[in-house]
């Protein structure tokens, strides 16, 4: 079930509705991809592109194949921020993985302009299917709010 939260969790942070989650995955091109190797959670940075109600991106072989391919368990991180305004934003897509195979399938995915940063053979496309996605937009805070008690802490010398 796809769910968007609208209700407020603080003064502060707004929880998206499912329509704006995926309007903010469509402003940016990069994300950070979870999946599970030899049982521990890893985190790869990926191109990927919004394809109606699934994300595609294109890597090689690897961690990051093995970890999205065979209906894995995955979630997609993406944020930004508007400098004008201040307010930054998170979306998280947690779904399943699929290796784009078939050669229909595969020539509608290549039409995508799905690019790589990194370069070398990148030739699999992998699609998530999201049954959940959730964001949150808030204010970016000032920097000097940041400060602690441990802020102002006196340092041990070098010596």
């Amino acid at each position: 079930m796809l769910s968007g939260m609208n209700r407020e969790t603080s003064p502060d942070v707004q929880n998206l509705e499912h329509h704006e989650c995926w309007a903010m995955l469509r402003t940016v091109s990069v994300g950070r991809l979870a999946v599970l190797a030899d049982g521990r959670p890893d985190i790869f940075p990926v191109n990927y592109t919004v394809d109606g109600g699934t994300l595609v991106f294109r890597t090689g072989e690897g961690t990051k194949l093995a970890g999205s391919s065979k209906g894995a368990a995955v979630a997609l991180e993406a944020d930004g921020v508007d400098p004008g305004t201040g307010l930054a934003w998170s979306v998280v897509a947690k779904g399943t993985a699929d290796i784009v195979t078939g050669t229909e399938q595969i020539m509608e995915t290549t039409q995508l302009y799905l690019f790589p940063w990194q370069a070398g053979k990148k030739d699999a496309f992998v699609r998530i299917t999201p049954d959940s996605i959730t964001g949150r937009r808030f204010k970016v805070t000032e920097p000097l709010t940041w400060w602690t008690q441990l802020s102002g802490a006196a340092k041990a010398s070098p010596e």
